[in-house]
């Protein structure tokens, strides 16, 4: 990849601007990027660079090279996320895939956190502050099937047994599963479609589309903002039925075992992966119950101090994968899902989000989501994972993933 086409130096021009409103409004058809939470976050619209990889450490290499040769104006420095950056999607594990992670450098990006709102328009010679075009709503895919892809559930079933004799015998303490979907539409998937169903409907998780991979994800791998890093696990999960007793399936989440030794195997490996990097952290005795539309996890927020140097995309290529997408011992477990799921994972439980200038940056997990098909617009494969330990039902571990496909089947649906 050429980092800056062309025989002019690329120039980064930010600017603060009114507040834009609706910011999934700015995404075009095509290449459009956006990592939103809570009505703020970024959206980038076109391209002007792009590196293709199968490293997250190559990647932070190539990002810091493209800053070093770019001219960058702003009228806010120091802010996070602010002045040019770089969206991207990561493979799961890059040994086991045909698939690329990619990261790419809009045209111009549109964002707003706490208040402040901004622009930033990269181009070759000077960049004009013109905000991009509003456009019009993305239309829905229609009609739309779901069916079983690599396993049906049954099959699935009887590998997360397989999995759970395996654990028993002491070959792997903790493995996490996943399965596919095929989703096929009666008419072409807007990803912009996608993402306006997700922001609306799961405001609490992060609304993510970088190239062809789209979700809304409830778990942050790390962010990194103001020398400090953060970092939300989530693991052990409790299904939620249509108005259920949130207190009451908080206390039996709570009270369950299997989840709690589920999560402690998450939590430390993340606290392990960020012991180096840090000064100082803090990691809570005990998690939280995070309550979404569609289950309810056990959740712990860790935080750090960081040491100075460090980007958010070298503290993710440390910390993934996690034991809450991988399991424990993660070499171990790694080599398992290869070898149990029979399907290329992609981008599925890779980072997912952004990195700026400064290397600050916010990496989730690509969770609750799917990709869209390279070669046929009206199909995209879904996926939904669970941790296996010695206590798992199989038969309780397939309907978890039902519960995790919701978020993708009702913004495909309209539902």
């Amino acid at each position: 990849m050429i980092v800056n086409p062309g025989s002019e130096r690329l120039r980064a021009r930010t600017v603060s601007i009114p507040d834009p409103g609706n910011l999934e409004r700015f995404l075009a058809p095509g290449r459009a990027s956006a990592f939103l939470r809570r009505g703020d976050g970024i959206v980038g619209i076109g391209e002007v660079a792009r590196f293709s990889t199968d490293s997250l450490d190559a990647a932070d290499v190539w990002w810091n090279q493209f800053v070093a040769d770019l001219e960058n104006e702003t009228e806010l420095p120091g802010v996070s996320g602010t002045g040019p950056l770089a969206f991207g999607t990561f493979c799961f594990d890059a040994d086991h895939s045909e698939q690329q992670s990619v990261l790419v450098v809009p045209e111009v990006i549109v964002g707003r956190r706490r208040g402040q709102a901004w622009m930033t328009r990269i181009s070759q010679g000077d960049a004009n502050d013109r905000m991009p075009a509003l456009q019009a709503p993305p239309v829905g895919p229609g009609r739309v099937e779901l069916q079983d892809s690599t396993l049906s559930a049954q099959e699935w079933e009887q590998v997360v047994a397989q999995a759970v004799e395996m654990i028993r015998r002491g070959e792997v303490d903790k493995v996490v599963l996943a399965r596919d979907v095929r989703a096929r539409a009666e008419q072409p998937i807007d990803p912009r479609w996608l993402v306006n169903q997700l922001v609306n409907r799961y405001r609490d998780c992060w609304t993510y589309l970088v190239d062809r991979t789209v979700g809304a994800s409830p778990e942050m791998l790390v962010r990194t903002e103001g020398g400090l890093a953060t970092s939300r696990v989530l693991a052990g999960t409790i299904r939620r039925p249509y108005a259920a007793d949130t207190s009451e399936l908080a206390t039996i989440l709570n009270g369950s075992m299997k989840d709690l030794r589920e999560h402690e195997y998450a939590v430390e490996s993340v606290a392990c992966g960020l012991e180096d990097w840090c000064t100082g952290m803090n990691v809570p005795d005990a998690p939280y119950v995070l309550e979404l539309p569609n289950v309810l996890h056990l959740a712990t927020d860790i935080t750090g101090v960081l040491r100075p140097g460090a980007s958010s995309l070298a503290l993710a290529a440390t910390l993934h994968p996690s034991a809450a997408v991988c399991g424990t011992p993660t070499p171990v477990a790694r080599e398992l899902i290869a070898a149990l799921e029979g399907m290329d994972r992609g981008h599925y439980a890779g980072p997912v989000g952004w990195i700026d200038s400064s290397g600050d940056g916010e990496w989730a997990i690509a969770l609750r989501g799917g990709q869209l098909s390279a070669v046929d617009e009206h199909e995209m494969q879904l996926f939904a994972g669970c941790g296996i330990v010695r206590d798992s039902v199989p038969a309780d571990e397939v309907a978890e993933t039902l519960a995790k496909f919701a978020p993708m089947r009702q913004a495909l649906t309209g539902e």
